[in-house]
């Protein structure tokens, strides 16, 4: 199931209790950021409870395909965040981006010197290339604000071909976790494949078994051919 192949997206806002400016919107390629909610959970939670957290958005009004804005999109997200927002898109990190209340399983970041992101997980209490933690980089990201060039989402939506679409895809992901490498890797190797044809694309990604520091990290990108080192500057 695709983005492309439904009329409807739909709101979850579960979290504003504690982050009252933040509504995730919810697609079949972009899962909620605390991972639990897909597309068909907030179909089915619209079913099941029709004044609840999840409501319908239809998807008209298109302004701006490749960084994912529309119309119905930003009156709905408006409405249910109480005026805060004014505009949201779907598939970039720079340009409006969906806000973060605080429970996304994953942060990602842009670093400028690599032309990339990285990409950190909740379980992962080391250091990033960006000389952040996890928890100093939620500190920038959650409450739901607004801040481009950091985004909080899912771990399967890593994979996904909506992926920071406008900045290039997941051809940008420089750095993560081992762990979290490990596990995202089958689809996200596939997903390379499909989108760049590149093989065992995960190879190319550094963790922290080979480097957290910034200059040893552009050093195994250059060795590896990373394709982020050949992409129009990210910023």
């Amino acid at each position: 199931m695709t983005d492309e192949s439904v009329d409807t997206f739909y709101t979850c806002t579960l979290c504003q209790s504690f982050a009252p400016s933040h509504c995730c919107v919810v697609t079949p390629e972009r899962l909620g950021l605390c991972g639990a909610v897909s597309w068909l959970d907030a179909k089915a939670t619209k079913e099941l409870t029709p004044a609840g957290p999840c409501q319908p958005i239809q998807k008209i009004g298109c302004i701006d395909a490749r960084t994912g804005m529309y119309a119905e999109v930003n009156k709905v997200v408006n409405s249910a965040t109480h005026g805060a927002l004014e505009q949201v898109t779907l598939y970039s990190i720079l340009e409006d981006p969906m806000t973060s209340c605080g429970c996304f399983e994953c942060i990602c970041g842009i670093m400028p010197e690599a032309n990339g992101v990285i990409v950190a997980n909740r379980e992962y209490a080391g250091m990033t290339p960006l000389g952040m933690t996890f928890g100093e980089l939620a500190s920038n990201t959650g409450g739901g604000v607004q801040t481009p060039g950091f985004m909080g989402h899912g771990r399967h939506f890593i994979a996904s071909k909506k992926f920071m679409k406008a900045e290039g895809g997941i051809a940008r992901i420089v750095w993560m976790p081992k762990a979290l490498k490990d596990m995202v890797s089958e689809k996200l190797n596939a997903t390379a494949k499909e989108l760049y044809g590149i093989d065992s694309f995960c190879d190319r990604i550094a963790d922290e078994t080979i480097t957290e520091d910034p200059d040893s990290l552009i050093a195994f990108l250059s060795e590896k051919s990373h394709p982020a080192l050949e992409m129009e500057p990210i910023m």
